[in-house]
């Protein structure tokens, strides 16, 4: 594997800080099966998060560990150690939700094992070695370094959703949701420039981030669906497709259409992550989030 490809492109400037996990502790006893009041649908795209991401993210921190030895660039090793410590954290602190969801009557087990077991076929080592291995691993980089673009763009709808707040959302899993969105805008920079160090090849970076978009869209439909059929309370509304409209109106949830409308910014030949606008109000959450001042963050 070529160690040098494409390590001129890294840019830092002001996202040059430490990027460190935070051993953050959410209460979720107190947390109702809609903890969004009145937002069923919202709350299980909401839901999504403690579902999906956790296996996904776990994944993502396996590939960012199997690259480490071929970077040898002291500060981006430093930002990969600190990035694959937040993801371990984001994927414990959402299966501790989802574990809470479960024991209050969601039963998302079965679906969950059928995630984790997809994740692994798909994105998997596969126990490759030699050349064919250096290429998977190049290729698994560049479909994390495209999910982690929409992760971060989603970070900040988070930070920037008052709504949410209005609507009266369990302050523990609003805590959550911020949280993660905060360290997803952090952090949204390593694993573009880890892919840009192990290969840099424009050809697959623009592949693999049309694959990772549309890999992420139906991923999302798909699990909403299975959550929203799921759900025990009767009070779940009958037309899914008119609250998914009227949340999405409201701006209780993004848009869909950000799975297609960011592709182009990405695929921009000088695109880099720190182009996604200032992320002083992410690291301002990080310094005030109630589960990072409960660890003594």
């Amino acid at each position: 594997m070529a160690d040098t490809a494409g390590a001129t492109k890294r840019t830092y400037g002001d996202d040059a800080h430490a990027i460190k996990a935070r051993d953050v502790h959410f209460e979720f006893d107190s947390v109702p099966m809609h903890y969004i009041p009145g937002e069923v649908l919202a709350t299980h795209i909401v839901n999504v998060m403690h579902l999906v991401l956790p296996e996904g993210e776990r994944a993502m921190a396996q590939a960012l560990s199997e690259a480490l030895p071929h970077i040898h660039d002291e500060r981006l090793r430093e930002e990969v150690i600190g990035f694959v410590g937040q993801e371990t954290m984001h994927a414990n602190s959402h299966e501790a939700a989802r574990i809470h969801l479960q024991s209050i009557g969601l039963d998302v087990d079965s679906y969950v094992r059928k995630v984790a077991w997809l994740v692994d076929r798909i994105l998997g080592d596969h126990g490759l070695t030699g050349r064919a291995k250096d290429q998977w691993l190049k290729e698994r980089l560049g479909l994390f370094a495209g999910m982690e673009h929409y992760t971060a763009v989603l970070g900040e709808w988070l930070l920037n959703a008052d709504i949410l707040e209005e609507k009266g959302m369990h302050p523990a899993m609003l805590d959550l949701v911020r949280w993660h969105g905060a360290e997803e805008v952090e952090h949204r920079s390593v694993v573009y420039d880890a892919f840009m160090y192990v290969d840099g090849s424009y050809a697959r970076r623009a592949r693999t981030a049309i694959l990772a978009s549309l890999t992420l869209l139906p991923l999302f439909i798909v699990s909403t669906a299975y959550m929203y059929r799921k759900d025990p309370e009767a009070d779940r509304g009958k037309f899914w497709l008119r609250q998914f409209a009227s949340a999405t109106r409201r701006g209780v949830i993004p848009s869909w259409t950000v799975f297609l409308t960011e592709i182009p910014r990405y695929l921009r030949p000088g695109f880099h992550p720190a182009q996604l606008g200032p992320m002083d109000k992410a690291l301002r959450y990080l310094g005030h989030s109630p589960a990072a001042r409960a660890a003594g963050h």
